[in-house]
């Protein structure tokens, strides 16, 4: 909390001698000369949910069985500050917390997500830049923009070492960036967080299982690249856009990747030595996004396709906001509460798609239904793992005010003797997310 009052208190000096040569606030703009092309520019997004979920089997709450329960919390807040400073130098922070419910640490999430300082070299056509920061390889949503995904949330699985090597997905890097006409494409090269930082972290080394290694890592390459078909999409952040809701006509067909040598390790048959293997991400993806008729509607479709390779028969799960904080059963691949293996070494799909309907539906507020799945055939799992996710948006105000009903399902796994994962059962999560997004 300390460190938190010191960043704020940091921020507002800064900001002090730059606010008063501001010339005027125009388009939530901070202008800083008569132009409009120097500015400072402030965002807010908040989600909360309510939900009620059926807990993974052996789920605990502070040592209490527990199989179901409803839970609220703040799955995002979030605060961004950016602006165009010279007409070459260009700033970026973000501050915020995630997964903040009632057995959390009280006070504990308040943290810097990204501190970006960037140069354009070549207007809109090659910039550098470096920092903590979200410009990162793979697919589309490994970098989303949290504001405007389609439901309650992006495609978890591409931000591939969410936490384990990085915070929260951002980097420590320096990367390049710009537009070559239609085609659009960063490149990035990251030094990843130490592992034994990480929650997840195990000292462990299995000759079955891979795992991080926990010797110095190595540095992280990351590249994504689109050709931008239709309406061209700004890359002044990052952060990709879910749906813009039919106020653009969008199509993208990108590739991506993650490279790290020698970032896993297992143990050698003697087990004595280990064996050290690289990282390796692929990916293709494609997105539209447009209009289909005058009344409002508009369709918002992504599909990708990507390899994992973590290293043998990696495995590691997704478990946002867990409502649970431990299991007696260790056998759950899953592991407690809400938990899905979401990661491993393995083939991905995932696709999603929804439909707006027509503005001013039920008074001045329409609806948008939509539907994703995520299919993965881990090394790890027996069978397929299929996590579904659809429910509808009540659109009050665009994404400035929404309301979600989202429901989740997910399977469940159990370790069988050769420590493979077997298909059990299925178990769901029912949410109401709303939002509030001033931008």
């Amino acid at each position: 909390m300390k460190s938190s009052k010191i960043a704020l208190t940091g921020l507002l000096i800064i900001l002090l001698p730059v606010l008063s040569m501001a010339q005027a606030l125009k388009d939530g703009k901070l202008t800083l000369n008569e132009d409009g092309s120097r500015y400072l520019k402030f965002t807010i997004v908040n989600q909360t949910w309510l939900r009620n979920t059926q807990f993974n089997e052996g789920s605990t709450i502070f040592g209490y069985a527990k199989k179901n329960g409803w839970d609220i919390g703040i799955r995002r807040f979030r605060m961004q500050l950016y602006g165009q400073l010279t007409d070459r130098v260009f700033i970026y922070t973000q501050l915020g917390e995630n997964n903040f419910n009632g057995i959390q640490d009280r006070k504990f999430g308040f943290f810097v997500h990204d501190a970006i300082g960037e140069y354009a070299v070549v207007k809109n056509k090659f910039s550098l830049g470096g920092g903590l920061t979200a410009w990162s390889g793979l697919a589309r949503f490994a970098s989303p923009a949290v504001g405007s995904i389609l439901g309650v949330d992006a495609p978890l699985y591409q931000q591939s070492t969410n936490d384990v090597t990085d915070q929260f997905l951002r980097k420590l890097a320096v990367y390049a960036k710009g537009k070559l006409g239609k085609f659009d494409y960063r490149v990035v090269l990251s030094d990843p967080m130490a592992f034994q930082k990480a929650s997840s972290y195990s000292a462990v080394i299995s000759p079955d299982i891979a795992n991080f290694s926990s010797k110095p890592p190595k540095f992280q390459w990351n590249g994504y690249f689109q050709w931008q078909f239709l309406d061209q999409e700004s890359d002044l952040t990052p952060y990709m856009t879910g749906t813009y809701l039919g106020k653009k006509k969008v199509f993208n067909i990108g590739a991506g990747f993650v490279y790290q040598p020698k970032a896993m390790w297992t143990m050698a048959d003697n087990k004595v030595d280990t064996v050290e293997t690289n990282m390796v991400q692929l990916s293709l993806d494609a997105f539209y996004d447009a209009p289909v008729s005058e009344d409002g509607q508009a369709i918002s479709a992504y599909a990708s396709v990507g390899h994992f390779d973590f290293g043998k028969n990696y495995i590691r799960n997704i478990a946002a906001m867990n409502p649970t904080n431990g299991t007696t059963m260790k056998n759950v691949i899953n592991g407690s509460g809400n938990g899905f293996p979401g990661y491993g070494t393995g083939n991905v799909i995932y696709a999603q798609v929804g439909y707006k309907l027509k503005d001013n539906l039920i008074g001045k507020t329409t609806l948008m239904p939509y539907v994703s799945i995520q299919h993965a055939n881990y090394e790890r799992l027996n069978q397929g793992m299929n996590y579904w996710d659809f429910g509808v948006n009540w659109l009050l105000n665009g994404h400035t005010s929404k309301l979600t009903l989202a429901y989740q399902n997910r399977p469940i796994f159990l370790t069988d003797a050769k420590g493979k994962g077997e298909f059990s059962n299925r178990k769901g999560s029912t949410i109401i997310q709303y939002q509030v997004f001033f931008n």
